[in-house]
């Protein structure tokens, strides 16, 4: 159960920090996963765990991490187009 609820959680991060960056609309559900879930890592491996938690996740510290990872990603993938 705590798998499914890191799933659902990861995917509200990940569209909140690609609605932050406005880059939510050419994300899918499995890209707001993985971002929400990674940039969860990176989050709280840079900022600790603070602030509230939902499913072993810091809540602030995973929305700023998530943030620049989509931030990351997309300045790569529009250099890689152009």
């Amino acid at each position: 159960m705590h798998l499914l609820w890191s799933i659902i959680i990861g995917a509200v991060i990940g569209a909140i920090a690609g609605a932050i960056t406005n880059k939510g609309d050419s994300m899918g559900w499995i890209s707001n996963i993985i971002a929400g879930l990674v940039g969860s890592f990176i989050g709280q491996a840079l900022l600790g765990s603070w602030g509230p938690s939902l499913a072993g996740m810091a809540l602030i510290p995973s929305i700023i991490g998530a943030i620049i990872l989509v931030a990351v990603v997309s300045y790569f993938m529009s250099r890689k187009k152009s």
